[in-house]
């Protein structure tokens, strides 16, 4: 829209200019021709002239519309149609008229470089009128001619600058628009490249939220019910061999404890896996109910402590945590064989860090079975708990020396 525009009072110029300008000239030239003294041979040959520049500009716009641009044909035509307006001129100065023509067409049919030459025949064909007909007679006509025509030259060679210089502008424009064209064009095709890459990342993603989320199930369900069906089930073989009945009663309560507290965890985990210990208390109260929990359970001492400003943290953080004091204590409880545990809780600016320690057999990790270094719930499953939340988890161990477990994960607060 914005280049067709401009364009199109141009080109009906081109169309049918001349054609008015032959008219404007013949009306001029009839009205004045007994003022300039023109007589019947001039009259005579002024008709036919008319009549061929009619004729040639009927067949030259015929011929054209098989053309784009400048041709040769173009030019030998340019400069017949300049011959009859300069022969008109000479016969009556009012037929340059119909001799301008050849200023607004000279870009358009000819040649860049005839474009100069046929503006300056024009210009003397222009200046010839404006002395009063050609020949100019007498010194001080010559002389007006001759400054008249360095004065439409010079107008001719300022306009032709400005007109060259405003098609280079539009050339420049017109390349600056097909270059941001293609840049467009590679930019779309780059946003749709991301915009497949985009669903494909989601893909893989969900695969992997999927997959993880298996795996914290997983995790989950060993960390509540199998621990709680051990503990249970351990309950029942001090039963089974109870000396009396109130020893038997005692570990019956502390089995259907156990019993209630599992199926807790197992209705909490069917929602948010929150611990069921976490519901009404903060991190560091659960922690040291499930230490005392466990050491009165195992019959083994076991100690919690709090060192810094205890803090509100964030339900994954909390939970991360103790779901890896409750494995930890699983362990020791069933391979350590350890007559003392402590656990231990530090706020250290950023980050919390969790210790567990026993004096128990410890162990040569390089000599656990594969299941337990490669994918099973135990290590490697409180390992994957603390890298989930951006932490860490270190274990200290060799036979004979106890073992020493530090989980340290970055402080995020409830309200972040």
């Amino acid at each position: 829209m914005t280049d067709t525009a401009p364009q199109e009072p141009r080109a009906s110029f081109y169309r049918w200019g001349p054609y008015g300008l032959l008219v404007a000239g013949v009306a001029a030239a009839a009205l004045s021709a007994h003022l300039v003294g023109m007589g019947r041979p001039a009259v005579v040959a002024s008709v036919a002239l008319v009549a061929a520049g009619a004729v040639l500009q009927v067949w030259w716009a015929r011929t054209r519309r098989r053309r784009t641009g400048p041709s040769r044909t173009d030019a030998c035509l340019y400069f017949l149609r300049w011959a009859l307006g300069f022969v008109l001129t000479w016969l009556n100065p009012f037929f340059a008229l119909y001799a301008v023509t050849g200023y607004y067409t000279a870009n358009r049919d000819l040649p860049r470089r005839l474009v100069m030459p046929g503006l300056f025949l024009t210009a003397i064909t222009m200046a010839g009128s404006e002395v009063g007909g050609m020949p100019p007679h007498g010194l001080v006509l010559w002389t007006g001619f001759f400054l008249i025509l360095g004065f439409n030259m010079g107008m001719v060679t300022v306009f032709t600058r400005f007109n060259e210089q405003e098609q280079d502008r539009a050339r420049v424009q017109a390349d600056t628009i097909t270059e941001l064209g293609r840049t467009n064009a590679a930019l779309q095709q780059a946003l749709d490249e991301n915009a497949a890459l985009h669903a494909q990342l989601l893909v893989q993603a969900r695969e992997a939220g999927v997959a993880d989320e298996r795996r914290r199930l997983a995790a989950e369900i060993h960390d509540t019910l199998a621990q709680g069906l051990t503990g249970i089930i351990a309950q029942l073989q001090v039963v089974a061999n109870a000396p009396d009945l109130d020893i038997a009663r005692t570990h019956l309560q502390r089995a259907s404890d156990l019993a209630r507290h599992s199926l807790g965890e197992a209705r909490r985990s069917v929602h948010n896996l929150v611990p069921v210990a976490l519901e009404h208390d903060g991190l560091p109260e659960a922690l040291k109910k499930t230490v005392a929990e466990w050491g009165e359970r195992t019959r083994v001492c076991a100690e919690f402590t709090v060192t810094g400003t205890a803090e509100q943290l964030h339900e994954e953080v909390a939970a991360t945590l103790l779901r890896i004091v409750q494995e930890a204590l699983s362990n020791a409880a069933r391979h350590a064989h350890a007559s003392r545990v402590g656990v231990t809780l530090s706020y250290l600016g950023d980050e919390v860090i969790l210790d567990i320690r026993d004096d128990g057999t410890g162990f040569d990790p390089l000599a656990l079975p594969e299941r337990t270094r490669t994918g099973g719930f135990g290590l490697d499953g409180m390992r994957a708990r603390a890298e989930r939340i951006a932490g860490s988890l270190t274990v200290e161990t060799e036979p004979g020396h106890g073992t020493a477990l530090s989980a340290r994960v970055p402080l995020v607060r409830h309200d972040q």
